[in-house]
């Protein structure tokens, strides 16, 4: 059988079947499958938080936004990149992350852009990221100790939606969340379980996913409950 191997995928198992009229079998096919929507994942997430971000520029405003809630969600990704990254997974399995990372900074200083001024300590918060960051990324801490960071990313995420989740709560408004980009990541959190157990990542990779899928979740439904319906335009009666 010839080969094919793409982005380390292997298409020769499945055109294999298919050339002799068979339909591919499922040890055959959902492999191929995870790899597919892994790459997609990857792919959709170059641009999964432009419509907040774009959303945020054009109303130059942040209401209902909780910028400790954009905070956390960069230390989140910050730990989980490292974390896949010195685990060896393949890209497809934590790619997005890198490019999820770099827009949630980006998010994360329009935010400060549009809430000025900014506190001391929020000013505070933002060097000692960057301080400590580059050393996560890079591994150079004790396994135990990323072990466990790793493990604390899980509440990190979890926290990171619930300041907004309850912010929604008590304004009974999502102000300028974007629901583009709520709707991405709850549908790539539920991929990303799918292609995770395919993968072989491990258990605590699989658990974040499914923290992604309930937290993404609450605050889309959040933004459709809350979503206050466009007022019908007048029609003007053209004078007789």
């Amino acid at each position: 059988m010839v080969q094919m191997e793409f982005l380390g995928m292997d298409f020769s198992c499945v055109f294999g079947s298919l050339s002799d009229g068979k339909f591919p079998e499922k040890d055959c096919l959902l492999p191929l499958i995870s790899k597919l929507l892994g790459y997609a994942i990857v792919a959709a997430s170059t641009t999964v938080k432009l419509p907040q971000i774009m959303k945020i520029m054009q109303h130059k405003s942040v209401r209902g936004l909780s910028v400790m809630a954009f905070e956390m969600e960069v230390v989140g990704y910050t730990i989980a990149l490292a974390y896949c990254l010195h685990k060896g997974l393949p890209f497809s399995a934590y790619g997005e992350l890198a490019f999820l990372l770099i827009q949630a900074i980006i998010l994360v200083a329009t935010i400060y852009y549009f809430s000025q001024p900014v506190s001391n300590s929020t000013w505070i918060r933002a060097l000692l990221y960057c301080g400590i960051a580059p050393t996560i990324l890079a591994g150079k801490i004790d396994p135990l100790l990323f072990e466990a960071l790793y493990a604390c990313q899980h509440a990190v995420f979890f926290f990171a939606r619930v300041p907004q989740i309850w912010e929604n709560l008590k304004n009974k408004s999502t102000g300028e969340l974007s629901f583009i980009t709520s709707f991405m990541n709850s549908l790539g959190s539920i991929v990303r379980v799918f292609t995770s157990l395919q993968e072989g990542a491990p258990t605590s990779v699989v658990m974040g996913s499914v923290i992604g899928i309930l937290t993404n979740g609450a605050i889309l439904t959040q933004i459709i409950m809350y979503q206050k319906p466009q007022p019908p335009k007048k029609v003007r009666k053209k004078a007789d």
